[in-house]
């Protein structure tokens, strides 16, 4: 049987434990030997390095912050917690041997440096500031942290309408080079780039829009070229888009939305510039905060976090179009969807 390895993180508020592991099964679809892998606070998001370590949200009572998991033995090895809330989103930059960090409730990108055993130490933080229209945005929320093609550090705030890129230094410092201002009460909640770089969507949360963004590698700066919606237009009920994912062939885009519970898939053409919506699809569950697809490309696996399933697409490759497989696949509280 050929079989893909998959990490579900979760909120561990009911049911859930923490942490668990399946395999896909690429013939079939089927969602096979789901475990419990680690026990651990609300990991809702990971970030697996190539040197095995899975880093992990981690919340202990009135802490958060970042746990590093063996990935071979599910060993829970280091503990790095604060007072406060838990960050939203990790991510491994491997040419530097660093994580960021970023933290919604706080407003911040915090950098910790990798050490050889894999466990971390915080070099740097960057408070964000600013404010935005919508109830939601009362201060900064730093929702989104990871590398740009270029090897910057592009970073969303929700809260602040701001896209910021930094330059980072091998030891860990940030510089900032550029801020983005997105149309007030947007809400940017995630960014992905073209496979060429020379392209990045930016997903609005509070908007259900998305937007496409040529990118400069010369200055680390964004220009807005087109906004699309990613729900119907007669949708009048609460929305608020999570996931968002670029096929590896840069020819389309996905994005997941809460509330009317779908994905919408988009085709991209003008040498990524320009974004048709060309679906929406039940997620067959409600709240689909996550959803990846596999590295063969030919799958989705998609998260409901308040239904506690988790549906499997088959994916067209030439026409980016999704077919539902399976549904009402038992997975607790899932909120993080990663390929191994």
């Amino acid at each position: 049987m050929a079989s893909e390895k998959v990490v579900f993180g979760t909120y561990t508020k009911r049911i859930s434990k923490g942490l668990y592991t399946a395999e896909l099964n690429t013939e079939t679809g089927d969602l096979e030997n789901i475990t419990e892998f680690a026990e651990l606070g609300s990991p809702t998001y990971t970030a697996l390095s190539a040197a095995g370590k899975l880093y992990a949200v981690d919340k202990q009572g009135d802490q958060g912050g970042v746990a590093v998991v063996d990935f071979a033995t599910g060993t829970i090895e280091q503990e790095v917690l604060a007072e406060g809330a838990s960050p939203a989103y990790l991510a491994v930059d491997e040419a530097r041997q660093l994580l960021y960090s970023g933290n919604y409730h706080k407003g911040t990108l915090e950098v910790f440096a990798i050490a050889e055993d894999g466990q971390i130490t915080l070099t740097d933080t960057f408070q964000s500031e600013g404010s935005g229209p919508r109830p939601e945005q009362e201060s900064a929320h730093v929702h989104f942290n990871n590398l740009t093609p270029d090897n910057r550090v592009v970073v969303v705030d929700l809260g602040a309408d701001k896209v910021y890129t930094f330059d980072v230094s091998a030891a860990g410092k940030l510089s900032l080079v550029t801020t983005f201002e997105t149309e007030p009460g947007f809400g940017p909640r995630h960014i992905r780039f073209s496979p060429d770089g020379q392209y990045a969507y930016l997903l609005g949360e509070l908007s259900s829009l998305l937007s496409v963004l040529k990118y400069d590698a010369a200055t680390g700066s964004f220009t807005l070229v087109q906004t699309v919606s990613t729900k119907p237009a007669d949708w009048t009920e609460h929305n608020g888009t999570a996931a968002l994912r670029v096929s590896d062939d840069g020819k389309f885009v996905y994005a997941s939305n809460r509330g009317h519970n779908s994905i919408a898939v988009f085709a991209v053409s003008e040498a990524g510039a320009h974004l048709e919506r060309i679906q929406l699809i039940s997620t067959e569950g409600d709240f689909p905060r996550d959803f990846a697809l596999d590295p063969s490309q030919a799958w989705v696996v998609a998260a409901n976090q308040n239904t506690d399933n988790v549906s499997v697409y088959r994916r067209d490759i030439e026409t980016g179009l999704l077919e539902l497989v399976h549904k009402d696949i038992a997975v607790p509280e899932t909120v993080r969807v990663e390929f191994i």
